[in-house]
């Protein structure tokens, strides 16, 4: 097909923390030395900002790199943390208050900030355009461009008006080629594109296997009495422990009386009947977070995967053409639960490493450089020290990983000669549900605990009706033939957004039934799918969640 094309020096996929880093680095550069660059941004999302969403208690001093008087230009940076806590819950009913020097040392968070992640980008985006940046909202980078030699000379935006069965509707728009001699992928945990370039490159060879976590997420507005704002409250155990499952939960307070609760789920979990969303409902009952939330009024519900694995996962991120950047890649800190400032850090160091080269450089140029930056880097530095957390978890689960991480990292400075691995994906460690026992969770009391189908509203989901399905099965047989007898077709219980469900015709067939409209873009589909069945791609532009202020 004859599509218009544009031509830019570099293309940036994603208005999240990495990407703007790269283009605010890039023109900040460009600047300094009295170049004229053109950079581009693709954001999928309706506007910058719609489809983040992080806990986030965030590290400024990436920012400072950036922008050293970030404060008196405005920066959403507006509540400072004032103090932690830290409980491992025992049960539904009890808890206990760890010391604080007792935590690992990554855990504690003087100097930072409560914010949200969306306000942050949408503030860096403004910064952005007003340096000269293209910033293109509501446009899907949908495909890989290549040159005949292979290497990536851009990307592609999805078509717009293309009904379900493929036909063009009125409203048909085809997309555009954007070409640069650059392209930075940046978009995000499980980047549908950055999933394609590590296969087709092998940028994994050698590399241990990446692992996933869920996070699912509230914002809530309190009364005056329970709130304090600053504090940030971190737990482990009970609800996940109590069915062998891994992960921590967090309880932030903002400013304006709101608070953010969330879990964040292992997806290395093995009881096909888990269901992370329920769990998140159950943990809300706890009277360390009921305490905080009961009369208070729930404003908005988001969901998104995010990378645990560690350095050791780290792809190569250089390819022919291109660079893969922040969580497409992998560089969350899983210790500290942050990959805010570590994505900005790699957007800033991918900036650099393309500026260096940018008079020589032409199409399919491989920046082989950016190995060399990253590893002489503050933040390879910083992930290499956390690197045995993630694999003490799934060895020894969150209690005894995390006395290991203690010993590890407060005492030991991360200097033990051995990194751990773990190789088993997170899509293989389900057992069969006839080996698991059944999880009956009970019914959501509309006070603290709350159905799919509510939540999903409040998330502002939205996809154009008559679009095709952009959760794709390479096989439609396999949820009743194959997962629904063996797994108990998990689908219908690790997705948070009520997407997948088996329902029964008049005559007692089966049927496995896609709701796409309800997808939150969490991408936990295709990580958890036993059958790695389920491929997520990139739905017509400005479609999924809108979230305010996550």
């Amino acid at each position: 097909m004859e599509r218009e094309s544009m031509e830019f020096d570099v293309v940036v996929v994603g208005a999240g923390p990495a990407g703007l880093s790269t283009a605010i680095r890039l023109m900040q550069n460009a600047q300094k030395e009295s170049k004229e660059i053109t950079v581009c941004v693709v954001e999928k999302g309706s506007e910058v900002g719609a489809h983040i969403m992080s806990g986030a208690v965030f590290e400024p001093e990436v920012l400072s790199e950036l922008f050293p008087d970030w404060s008196e230009m405005g920066a959403p940076l507006n509540t400072k943390v004032v103090r932690d806590e830290i409980h491992v819950l025992r049960s539904e009913s009890s808890t206990i208050k760890v010391p604080g020097v007792f935590a690992p040392s990554t855990m504690h968070n003087e100097g930072n900030y409560i914010i949200s992640l969306g306000n942050l980008c949408r503030w860096l985006a403004e910064q952005a355009e007003g340096m000269g940046v293209e910033i293109f909202p509501g446009f899907t980078a949908a495909d890989v461009l290549y040159d005949e030699n292979g290497a990536v000379k851009g990307i592609i935006t999805g078509d717009m008006g293309v009904a379900e069965d493929g036909s063009q509707k009125d409203s048909y728009m085809p997309g555009m080629e954007l070409h640069a001699k650059t392209t930075v992928f940046a978009e995000g945990a499980r980047g549908h594109l950055g999933k394609q370039l590590i296969a087709k490159f092998k940028l994994d060879e050698g590399k241990d296997t990446q692992h996933f976590g869920l996070g699912i997420k509230e914002l809530w507005q309190v009364s005056d009495e329970v709130h304090e704002q600053g504090l940030v409250v971190h737990t482990a155990g009970w609800p996940l422990q109590e069915h062998g499952a891994a992960g921590g939960s967090f309880m932030y307070h903002l400013e304006d009386n709101q608070v953010v609760v969330g879990l964040i789920t292992d997806l290395g979990y093995d009881n096909p009947y888990l269901s992370p969303f329920d769990e998140f409902q159950r943990l809300k009952s706890h009277p360390v977070f009921a305490k905080v939330l009961k009369g208070g009024k729930r404003i908005s519900y988001g969901a998104r995967a995010l990378n645990k694995g560690g350095p050791q996962c780290l792809p190569k991120m250089h390819f022919p053409g291109g660079l893969l950047i922040g969580c497409d890649a992998g560089t969350m800190n899983g210790a500290k639960i942050k990959g805010s400032h570590t994505a900005m850090k790699s957007g800033i160091l991918a900036a650099d490493t393309i500026f260096n080269q940018i008079d020589e450089a032409d199409y399919g140029k491989d920046l082989t450089q950016f190995s060399e930056a990253f590893a002489a880097s503050s933040l390879q530095k910083e992930l290499h020290l956390q690197r045995n957390f993630s694999p003490a978890q799934h060895k020894w689960g969150n209690i005894l990983g995390s006395a290991y991480v203690f010993i590890d990292i407060n005492i030991f400075k991360g200097k033990l000669p051995w990194t751990m691995t773990d190789p088993v994906p997170d899509h293989a460690t389900l057992k069969p549900a006839s080996e698991c026992k059944e999880i009956h969770y009970p019914k959501p009391d509309g006070v603290l605990s709350f159905d799919k189908l509510s939540s999903v509203f409040l998330s502002n989901t939205n996809h154009e009706e008559d679009q095709p399905v952009h959760l794709k099965l390479k096989d439609s047989t396999i949820p009743l033939a194959q997962n629904l007898p063996k797994f108990a077709e998990p689908a219908q219980r690790y997705c948070p957004a009520g997407v997948y469900e088996i329902v029964e015709d008049e005559s007692g067939t089966k049927n496995f039934q896609i709701n796409s409209q309800n997808c939150v873009h969490c991408k936990t589909c295709d990580i958890k799918d036993p059958a790695q069945n389920i491929t997520w791609v990139t739905p017509e532009g400005a479609g999924g969640p809108n979230y305010p202020n996550m």
